[in-house]
């Protein structure tokens, strides 16, 4: 498994597993639950949920998943920007702590941002860090600017990660906030990294895969995985499906595939607003 240095030199795999909607179906939680139980067999062992995602189905299905297992996963929340204040920060914790049936989370993410104040957020991580809440915290869906903003206040710099969407159809981050993140050291983690299963009816990308011998898909997530500092967190719902992701770690980029992947997909030309799902 490939891995990522975090900026407290902690290391995370590369490839991790997502659970946005996942949880939220009765019939199909049995396979979800053996799904990510999988993924942990097989070093997938981040874990990305939001108490947003089903409104705490998601985390209450992840707890259930890793139950017996917690030592084994690196685990990452995230809390809604309306919750970020102190008080509602620790309030929201708490409850997805709850859910999860755990005493920590790993790292503890600003879902996007909000109208509560990027400095009153940071106290909340870090009190939280205080009382053994959370190990790590970070930001998701925040720009080049809100992020210049954000290491600029007392204790930002200690910022883990920021997760936003990217994919080779969203590749809008390459003109800006992806050489600025390098630049710093904050590596970046990639949601909806086949785009939500749309990359996949994409007609160039299906005919290249074939070319490679892979499937659509793992190819999207190896592209991915070739970038340095970057943390690519697709979802499964089904243990074949997490198998396929698996398989983009032995799925080899030369030369000449990145290069027909960069004429389907062409990186940006300008800066454009940070895009999100």
């Amino acid at each position: 498994m490939k891995q990522v240095r975090l900026p407290s030199g902690e290391t995370v795999p590369a490839l991790g597993m997502g659970t946005w909607m996942i949880g939220e179906n009765r019939s199909s939680r049995a396979e979800e639950i053996a799904t990510l139980q999988r993924g942990i067999d097989l070093g997938m062992t981040l874990i990305d949920t939001a108490e947003m995602y089903g409104e705490g189905a998601s985390e209450q299905l992840v707890g259930e998943a890793i139950k017996g297992r917690r030592d084994e996963v690196f685990l990452v929340g995230k809390v809604y920007p309306h919750n970020a204040s102190r008080k509602g920060m620790a309030a929201a914790c708490e409850r997805s702590l709850k859910r999860l049936g755990v005493d920590c989370l790993d790292l503890y993410l600003l879902h996007w941002r909000g109208s509560v104040p990027l400095d009153e957020t940071i106290e909340g991580f870090e009190t939280l860090q205080a009382q053994g809440k959370i190990r790590h915290w970070g930001v998701s869906n925040l720009d080049p600017a809100d992020m210049a903003e954000l290491v600029d206040q007392a204790g930002g710099e200690r910022v883990a990660v920021n997760q936003v969407l990217y994919n080779l159809s969203r590749r809008g981050i390459e003109w800006d906030l992806q050489p600025w993140c390098v630049e710093q050291g904050i590596p970046l983690m990639a949601y909806s990294p086949i785009e939500q299963a749309r990359l996949l009816r994409h007609p160039g990308l299906r005919t290249l895969a074939g070319k490679n011998g892979a499937a659509p898909a793992q190819l999207a997530l190896a592209w991915l995985l070739n970038r340095d500092q970057l943390i690519a967190i697709p979802k499964a719902s089904t243990r074949a499906h997490l198998e396929e992701n698996f398989a983009a770690l032995q799925c080899p980029l030369n030369a000449e595939t990145i290069a027909e992947l960069d004429r389907l997909f062409p990186p940006p030309r300008r800066a454009t607003p940070l895009e999100m799902l």
